[in-house]
């Protein structure tokens, strides 16, 4: 079994990942994927037995469309996809990866370039494991985007990655992602 098909073997277990999936596909969100805490705190929760929705705070839906960077418009896609999965027992967390670099400096401290797609946003995640994104095609295939590989999710290491997050967001979520997986092992940070 590939890396890819242990990945889609775990995620398949969280029916709400699965269900947010298939309606995400019909959002016509450019560039999107479930991606984050969503994606590796399933496949850790699997690894270790744990429900597959254990402590997962939220679904990160992250899209791409620089064609309107307003905080309205994203808004606006926000509010439609909330009403689309406000019976689901999840909170999702919509954002427009096009518009990261108005407002990252203001809220970390550290400027960010634009990024030219979600795949981009999803390479400068605070850690390594995290890094990975996830999408269904038209016709059901399941798409990845994992730049760093897998190896560090199914070893359940938390490595800071070098491209862009200041060290205060990494600790600060390796010190959330231990307090409710014990079992994981936390590099230092940078």
């Amino acid at each position: 079994m590939t890396d890819l098909d242990r990945l889609r073997d775990a995620l398949s277990r969280n029916e709400t990942l699965v269900e947010l999936l298939r309606r995400a596909r019909g959002f016509g969100l450019p560039g999107w994927y479930l991606t984050a805490g969503c994606v590796a705190q399933t496949v850790w929760n699997v690894l270790t037995g744990r429900e597959a929705t254990y402590g997962i705070q939220d679904y990160d839906l992250f899209y791409h469309d620089s064609a309107d960077l307003s905080r309205e418009a994203e808004d606006r896609v926000i509010r439609s996809v909330a009403a689309a999965c406000e019976d689901l027992p999840a909170d999702v967390e919509v954002r427009n990866e096009a518009r990261v670099h108005l407002w990252y400096e203001a809220k970390f401290g550290t400027p960010c370039p634009p990024f030219a797609s979600t795949e981009a946003a999803i390479d400068a995640f605070p850690a390594v494991c995290s890094c990975v994104g996830v999408r269904l095609a038209r016709d059901g295939s399941w798409h990845f985007h994992a730049p760093h590989g897998l190896d560090d999710l199914f070893a359940m290491v938390v490595r800071p990655n070098p491209v862009l997050a200041p060290r205060e967001v990494y600790e600060r979520n390796a010190a959330r992602w231990s307090a409710g997986w014990p079992e994981l092992t936390v590099l230092t940070s940078r």
